[in-house]
């Protein structure tokens, strides 16, 4: 009877940690820098555009871009910055090098996205899924130890030839 009694309260020790655990959890606020989110479906933060999405992802929109435009969708973990402008083949790559990718932009069969919704499509642009021949890479900031943008937990890049030595970039982040 002892050892019935012993093993009963052996199993329920770990049960009461955990949940010890999860109401502590629970309880724990949120970082300063994450907002706390109560709306389960995603909107357009009014007034936000492309000066907020690249100054989210710590960088500059080029001198002499062209169709600059951008967007902060609000989502229920967390906001998605997009920014689409177009540029030189040469600042397109200057850009992508700058964000540190996991790999060398490489053309993917048709171009693949972790956006849903209408992302680009509500800057009224045809989304770079949607397109043949989109070079595409991504960047994980923190996974590279990139200091300039900790708060940023990947980003994706998508580039499109425009014209001659034109493309236009897509760039989400979130």
């Amino acid at each position: 009877m002892m050892a019935s009694r012993a093993g009963r309260t052996l199993s329920a020790v770990p049960v009461a940690s955990l949940v010890a655990g999860l109401v502590l959890v629970g309880c724990t606020p949120a970082p300063a820098d994450r907002a706390i989110r109560t709306s389960s479906s995603p909107s357009w933060e009014k007034g936000a555009g492309a000066p907020e999405a690249a100054a989210f992802m710590k960088i500059r929109i080029p001198q002499g871009a062209t169709e600059v435009k951008g967007a902060v969708r609000v989502q229920p973990q967390e906001n998605v910055h997009l920014l689409s402008f177009v540029t030189s083949e040469r600042t397109a790559e200057s850009i992508t090098e700058d964000l540190r990718p996991d790999y060398p932009l490489a053309v993917e069969g048709p171009s693949s996205s972790s956006l849903s919704g209408d992302g680009f499509e509500h800057l009224g642009l045809t989304p770079p899924q949607a397109l043949e021949r989109v070079r595409t890479t991504s960047a994980c900031p923190p996974c590279v130890g990139d200091s300039r943008r900790r708060h940023i937990q990947g980003i994706e890049i998508h580039i499109s030839e425009v014209a001659k030595d034109r493309v236009r970039v897509y760039l989400a982040a979130y």
